[in-house]
């Protein structure tokens, strides 16, 4: 883990993340945040995708520490601990401010998709699981992603809306009676019969 955490990329995105994050909480905040739902969300999300990768860093430790290694004595588990300890702080800070100031049916979407964006790219950086992938798993991890993004979406942009028979188009509301036993099954075996007449 030590020697991931060594890399080039890895090390400019924490920069990035740890500044940004900065940047956000003592100029953008104060200002905006209670207007604007998006800034306190990327706090947590930025923020939030080092806590999965302490997480991860602690895994590997525990997991070498059963094997009988020393990981307690060395200033790398500690210290991945204390950095653990500080994101979750500071996530579940900024999380209970905008569950505070703004609708929970808007934070939980958009917090859902930005945290799991910053996480997928902060184990892309540190990791480098997509060099091992190949070029099918690189498009279904990608789809399932963008599947989650736009369920999550569905689910809670039309949640609010109710949708009834009478609402559908009428072709619609035939084939719904027709599945039901109504009146409108034989329009559906007759306009079944004319299509296959008809090729």
């Amino acid at each position: 883990m030590a020697e991931k955490l060594k890399d080039p990329g890895f090390i400019v995105f924490a920069v990035c993340v740890v500044g940004s994050s900065l940047v956000l909480i003592f100029a953008v905040a104060p200002r905006f945040g209670q207007k604007n739902v998006l800034v306190y969300i990327l706090i947590c999300s930025v923020i939030g995708s080092l806590s999965v990768s302490c997480v991860k860093g602690l895994g590997i430790g525990i997991k070498e520490l059963f094997a009988g290694t020393a990981v307690l004595k060395e200033p790398l588990f500690w210290s991945l601990v204390i950095c653990l300890v500080i994101c979750v702080s500071v996530q579940i800070s900024y999380l209970n401010k905008a569950l505070d100031i703004f609708n929970t049916s808007i934070v939980t979407p958009i917090y859902y998709v930005f945290f799991t964006t910053s996480v997928m790219a902060c184990s892309a950086i540190l990791f480098k699981e997509w060099l091992s992938m190949t070029t099918d798993g690189i498009v279904g991890t990608i789809s399932g992603f963008l599947t989650i993004i736009l369920g999550i979406f569905l689910l809670h942009a039309f949640k609010d809306i109710t949708f009834s028979g009478d609402s559908l188009p009428l072709y619609l509301r035939k084939v719904l009676r027709a599945f039901h036993g109504g009146p409108s099954l034989t329009w559906l075996f007759q306009a079944m019969t004319h299509k296959q007449r008809m090729r």
